[in-house]
């Protein structure tokens, strides 16, 4: 066991690029990791991982036993997965990121109810709009809103989002209401914005084809709260899944905006490393949230008027 966990550190060490990485993402100090791949190195006899002050390489023997420690790995794996078979129950820590609104509003409610129905597994919750790399991160599971591109990871749909502009009554009073996408050009739009976020690209669909605006505005935020209740108060147009402003639209605080050029729909899903064996805890995390969030998803925006289907 002691020859396992030192590959698992040595692994996430390479992953990573530091001790101190490492250590953050398996909860041990920079002085066990180290120790440990003084371990691992004496064992097979040759310098793995050559070190400076900033950062941590490794040498060629080191890629090449980098490459064998995944091997087993996936071995060491298999092998645990025959022996406790698919009804094996769930355990261990399980990482998991989400947006922050649906984070806050849905996810984290949730997850006491999960744990106590999985009690050996450790739950880890990281709320961001910003998209970690899930491999990087060490992350188990991932809740996004989007439609993924990258074909090593695997998503399973929970439900579709559709998504709509709107705009408080009161700024459409005052500024008047956009007819044609074009329109938004000369209007105050509210940007969900940090490092690499797209958003400020909005995509319409029209009748003859999709509309790319860059659309630009005087405010914009990293937290898409933070847009609701500046859009509440009159202070722009905002780009939103109806899930979450379905309550603002009944009760007339927001009003739809350019309901004939639709924005394309979204998928809520959870997203997980390609893996051909599935560990039994995100297996059970990803039944969960299709089992309670889809039926959730669906009465929130129900009675609700919403944009053609895209």
């Amino acid at each position: 066991m002691a020859l396992l966990e030192n590959i698992r550190v040595f692994v996430r060490v390479i992953e990573l690029g530091s001790f101190s990485a490492a250590g953050r993402n398996l909860r041990l100090s920079p002085a066990v990791v180290s120790h440990r791949i003084q371990q691992l190195e004496g064992h097979v006899g040759v310098r793995l991982l050559n070190r400076t002050t900033r950062q941590v390489q490794a040498t060629e023997q080191g890629m090449l036993y980098y490459e064998a420690c995944l091997e087993v790995q996936r071995a060491v794996e298999q092998a645990e997965t025959s022996v406790a078979g698919a009804g094996a129950a769930p355990q261990g820590t399980l990482k998991v990121t989400a947006p922050l609104v649906f984070g806050r509003r849905i996810l984290a409610p949730l997850i006491p109810e999960f744990q106590a129905a999985s009690p050996n597994v450790e739950i880890q919750l990281r709320m961001s709009d910003h998209l970690l790399d899930l491999i990087k991160e060490g992350v188990d599971a991932a809740v996004r809103l989007s439609v993924p591109t990258d074909s090593s990871l695997v998503i399973r749909k929970i439900a579709d989002c559709p998504r709509l502009l709107c705009a408080a009554p009161s700024y459409l009073e005052a500024h008047g209401e956009p007819a044609v996408p074009d329109d938004l050009m000369d209007h105050n739009c509210l940007l969900l914005r940090f490092q690499g976020s797209t958003q400020y690209r909005w995509i319409l669909n029209s009748p003859k084809g999709k509309v790319t605006l860059n659309i630009g505005g005087r405010l914009d935020a990293d937290d898409s709260d933070v847009l609701t209740e500046w859009a509440v108060a009159g202070h722009g147009i905002v780009l939103k899944p109806v899930w979450e402003v379905a309550d603002h639209l009944r009760e007339g605080r927001l009003k739809p905006v350019l309901a004939d050029f639709p924005p394309d729909s979204l998928t809520l899903g959870v997203l997980y490393p390609h893996r051909r064996l599935l560990p039994a805890k995100v297996r059970a995390f990803a039944d969960f949230l299709v089992e309670r969030v889809s039926p959730m998803m669906a009465e929130t925006v129900s009675g609700l008027e919403l944009p053609a289907a895209q």
